[in-house]
């Protein structure tokens, strides 16, 4: 009796109810996310066999084959962190003046409408907004026959596309709306009186920004970072249509592993690789942030 009493009063307790709330999507979590996770990390510690088969004894020659025979993985690797990193910083730093203007000089009344148009981008397809990049960018595209037709320049020019800088502007585009939107909400959470006050004890505007603006608008920076860098880091589509082939990221040859030579081992070791990079970066970041907001108190 005593235990069927102690049983009624975990079921009817705080905690338990939480735990029935949680439970669909824990489970949903682990079985779509945390289970595909595992068997990535298992895959990268086995052989590849031949034929898309696997020998299943424990080794660690695929991370050997990765850093150490053979160092075209590790230029990719190095190649995809340094084209996040611009996409990332152009993102950010394009992005923070849009959303403080959002925030700061747009009535309440229309800020609605604002943000509804820059979500206009996600009305299409991703991967339509890239070839239309590519129709922008490319020998024949809208900038050249623009240019051509005014006669500025004789011949098409090549520097816009197949390179690093179509590959950052088309990313930086296509993730601006994630960068913009939690920027702003954490800009909209400051108090104004906090700045009125800077500027009553004699702060310029720039002063008030800098010591008191940015770093209170940092969580949003931070989340805009880390949601623009992670998923840059592991695209594939871009750097196939704005590349041209030329440009291949680590996301790249990880599907030509998985797909194409039907080297499940080695690409898996790619992937654990690649999040492991990204984890450390992120981790980095994390903490130069938080010396940066410890020197601004």
């Amino acid at each position: 009796m005593q235990e069927r009493g102690l049983l009624a009063r975990i079921r009817r307790s705080e905690a338990a109810s939480g735990l029935a709330i949680i439970s669909p999507s824990a489970i949903y979590v682990i079985v779509m996310l945390a289970a595909p996770l595992a068997m990535v990390l298992v895959y990268s510690l086995m052989k590849d066999a031949g034929g898309g088969k696997i020998d299943w004894t424990l080794n660690l020659q695929n991370y050997w084959t990765i850093w150490v025979e053979k160092p075209q993985y590790r230029m990719l690797m190095q190649r995809s962190l340094m084209v996040s990193m611009l996409v990332t910083l152009a993102t950010v730093v394009l992005a923070y003046p849009v959303a403080y203007f959002v925030s700061f000089h747009v009535a309440p009344s229309k800020k609605s409408l604002w943000l509804f148009l820059i979500t206009i981008p996600f009305w299409t397809s991703y991967v339509i907004r890239v070839f239309l990049w590519k129709v922008i960018l490319g020998y024949n595209g809208v900038i050249n026959s623009g240019l051509l037709s005014l006669g500025i320049i004789d011949e098409p020019l090549q520097a816009i596309n197949y390179n690093v800088g179509a590959l950052v502007m088309t990313l930086a585009h296509a993730y601006a709306p994630f960068a913009i939107l939690p920027i702003f909400v954490a800009l909209e959470k400051i108090d104004r009186s906090l700045l009125e006050a800077g500027q009553d004890l004699g702060e310029t505007r720039l002063r008030t920004f800098w010591r008191v603006t940015l770093p209170l608008s940092m969580p949003g920076v931070i989340a805009a970072v880390l949601i623009v860098f992670i998923p840059t880091v592991g695209d594939y589509v871009t750097p196939d249509l704005i590349g041209g082939g030329k440009l291949s990221m680590i996301a790249n040859q990880i599907e030509v592993n998985m797909l194409k030579q039907q080297n499940k081992a080695l690409g898996s070791a790619l992937a654990v690789s690649a999040m492991f990079v990204v984890a450390v970066v992120s981790l980095v970041f994390l903490f130069l942030n938080r010396r940066f907001l410890r020197g601004q108190k």
